[in-house]
């Protein structure tokens, strides 16, 4: 039997099937008392399990948001390396900045940075690994969405989306889904038909 089955599938944003062959709702060994609300069960190797319909609806509520942003004051950051490709592809979809490998201090606090950036909004692909990001984003008054797992604390995150965040099809999922539900929000294209890439071309 698959694992929480807890929506019916024509509600999904992609079949039940594809988003447990991604493991997009594997966690990892370790729980916070932040993430514990989606976390559906405990198998018995110790991994959490995270509820596909909170990662569905989660996902969802994310693109919504996102679209009510001009593309290009998004900043899309991704210290995590299996997160880098994912996130490029969808900040080049969409037409968002990008800041992958080490996130520099001072880049939205500190004019005088070179890297020095002023967006409305800033997507981390984990609250840890890209923490200071956060740091900075709460400074400068912006809200952060982040996709986030079982391990992680989400003090100062505005929209969690709970997803297996270290898993290199996992994070390619999750990417190609806002990417393909961001635009259709904003009717760069008419239908999910339309959109073009296939999960493959996000996966690190």
């Amino acid at each position: 039997m698959t694992e929480n089955i807890t929506k019916k599938e024509d509600d999904l944003l992609v079949p039940i099937e594809t988003y447990l062959k991604a493991g997009i709702h594997i966690g990892s060994q370790y729980k916070t008392g932040n993430m514990k609300p989606y976390i559906y069960k405990t198998r018995q190797d110790g991994l959490h399990v995270l509820d596909i319909q909170n990662v569905d609806s989660r996902l969802r509520q994310a693109a919504n948001f996102l679209a009510n942003y001009e593309p290009n004051n998004i900043l899309v950051i991704a210290g995590r390396i299996y997160a880098r490709k994912p996130a490029r592809q969808f900040a080049g979809n969409i037409g968002a900045m990008l800041s992958v490998k080490r996130f520099v201090p001072g880049t939205l606090t500190n004019p005088k940075n070179p890297n020095f950036v002023e967006p409305d909004l800033v997507m981390v692909s984990d609250p840890g690994v890209d923490k200071q990001a956060i740091i900075e984003a709460v400074k400068i008054k912006v809200p952060v969405i982040a996709l986030c797992d079982t391990n992680n604390l989400l003090t100062n995150v505005d929209i969690c989306v709970p997803i297996n965040n270290k898993g290199k099809k996992a994070l390619a999922l999750a990417y190609w889904l806002l990417a393909r539900e961001v635009m259709l929000k904003r009717e760069t294209i008419k239908k999910r038909s339309e959109f073009k890439p296939v999960i493959e071309d996000f996966e690190a």
